[in-house]
């Protein structure tokens, strides 16, 4: 037995010192990261000008709704000898004229007319009933004022089938003279009837915050990266609403920021009861937005190990491989970790500057090199390592791509921008032209990259319920 246990003794000393031949631990400092407290980046705001346009046919609709059935009632005959009742007898129709809203509505009238004459000093008189049809031709002019479309209407004309009368002793007697100015006291109510029906019918406020609700929900865009876009939006900027080809055009422009961000799904910060609604003088159907791209260095980390997966770093009869790798940031900096394991064992760093390499859509790391301690290290213990054949082939290795982040989020825009209905009969189209970087952000927790991106859109109201 003490045999036996001498003979495992001497092995396991030459294994040892044949592994202590072939193999150099190296130690090295760990450089401190800057810990500044939260995740703080400066955002840019994207602008987004967006034409609107409503056909007229959609706002008959939704006024026939809103007017219906008896529309003026007046019961006094003391005080003008008439009696009128009018209602809406078919649908109204609304169209263009002159760029303003002209409204035809087709109307029924009941009244009740006394008519009399006086003989031998006493009044005789009498009372009719009539039922007789015909329309009032309206004219509005449309403004924008705290999210409704809001008119001004007033009554161009008011013509009659058959011009109201009754037959007395044989003989057909116009009564016109009555019922005329009896509607004069009509139109005023019936132009304040057109404009709050319009008025409760066209209120955007509720379908554009739900929208902008919507759309401000972040998204999981890449499942195997847990890459989520969301938009912030926050304010609207309108121009005045203006009538052509039988629709009600306007620009509304919208600010907000735009994101990226990898790791868990963050809370939704858009609150739409905050959203402002102003006034702007003009506007284009091209925007502008500037994209944030938010990387934390847990998962750059995650994917540049990733990438050094199954290689091999190797000269002459050393080799090494690596198998962690840590980011964070210093002094304006990153500091690359490396985890080796193989000729040499231990942690080496090194620090470079991010650039972005716009054709691969790549983040690398310019002047990357060793810090000096970790060379000095090196030097004494693994030079070959040191050299820069070595710390070439680790360069190809240490990429960032965030290509898959911006064609998500390209992906994800072109859903809003491809026939997207947020509202039975509102439909958004538009195209994404281009995306650029723009620049890089280090903050204590992630590389933060805007890019640009430019093109066009535009929402269409037709078929609203």
């Amino acid at each position: 037995m003490q045999q036996l246990f001498y003979f495992f003794t001497v092995l396991l000393m030459v294994f040892l010192m044949a592994s202590c031949g072939t193999s150099n631990v190296i130690n090295t400092l760990k450089p401190d990261a800057d810990l500044a407290a939260p995740l703080v980046y400066e955002k840019e705001i994207s602008n987004i000008n967006i034409p609107i346009s409503i056909k007229l046919k959609d706002i008959a609709n939704q006024t026939n709704k809103s007017l219906d059935g008896l529309i003026y009632e007046d019961n006094q005959l003391e005080d003008d000898n008439i009696v009128l009742k009018v209602w809406k007898e078919s649908p109204i129709l609304i169209n263009e004229e002159s760029g303003k809203i002209r409204i035809v509505l087709p109307l029924k009238v009941w009244t009740k007319v006394r008519y009399g004459t006086q003989v031998l000093g006493m009044n005789i008189s009498d009372t009719r009933e009539l039922n007789f049809n015909g329309t009032v031709t309206l004219l509005s002019d449309v403004t924008l004022n705290n999210w409704q479309l809001q008119t001004k209407t007033t009554i161009k004309s008011i013509d009659w089938k058959e011009n109201p009368s009754i037959t007395i002793a044989g003989k057909v007697v116009p009564v016109t003279f009555l019922v005329n100015p009896a509607m004069n006291y009509f139109k005023p109510s019936i132009e304040k009837s057109i404009d709050d029906a319009i008025k409760k019918s066209l209120n955007f406020q509720p379908f554009v915050l739900d929208a902008l609700d919507k759309i401000s929900v972040p998204t999981l865009v890449n499942q195997q990266y847990e890459t989520w876009f969301k938009i912030v939006p926050l304010s609207l900027n309108v121009t005045e609403a203006k009538i052509k080809n039988e629709s009600i055009l306007m620009d509304v422009g919208l600010e907000s920021y735009m994101e990226t961000f990898v790791g868990t799904k963050t809370q939704k910060t858009f609150q739409k009861e905050k959203i402002t609604l102003k006034h702007a003088p003009k506007a284009t159907d091209q925007f502008s937005a500037s994209l944030m791209v938010v990387s934390p260095y847990l998962q750059i980390s995650q994917i540049i190990t990733k990438n050094f997966e199954g290689q091999e770093f190797v000269s002459g009869n050393k080799k090494v491989v690596v198998k962690k790798v840590d980011l964070w940031h210093k002094n304006g900096k990153m500091i690359i970790a490396l985890d080796l394991l193989g000729s040499v064992n231990g942690t080496v760093y090194l620090t470079g500057i991010p650039m972005f390499d716009e054709q691969k859509s790549e983040i690398y790391f310019a002047n990357l090199d060793y810090i000096l301690d970790t060379k000095n290290a090196l030097m004494k213990t693994a030079n070959w390592l040191a050299q820069g054949i070595i710390l070439k082939k680790i360069k190809e290795n240490t990429k960032y791509s965030i290509k898959t982040d911006i064609q998500n989020a390209q992906k994800q825009m072109s859903t809003y921008l491809s026939n997207f209905s947020p509202a039975s009969g509102v439909f958004i189209n538009g195209k994404v032209d281009g995306i650029t970087l723009d620049k890089i952000q280090l903050t204590n927790q992630a590389i933060v990259a805007t890019v640009k991106t430019v093109g066009k859109i535009n929402v269409t109201i037709d078929g609203l319920k």
